[in-house]
């Protein structure tokens, strides 16, 4: 295997990795309202 090869397998496991972390960011997110205090002021989501 060459030099582009193990750049490619790298990128590729970088993406895996990287989709992962959102898709486990996103299904462990609190459920109903979201209260955020900070320096633009407060903010209120619905989730």
């Amino acid at each position: 295997m060459n030099k582009f090869g193990y750049i490619l397998i790298g990128v590729l496991i970088a993406v895996i990795a990287g989709l992962g972390a959102y898709i486990y960011r996103e299904q462990t997110k609190p459920k109903g309202l979201e209260l955020r205090i900070d320096s633009n002021g407060v903010s209120i989501q619905n989730n």
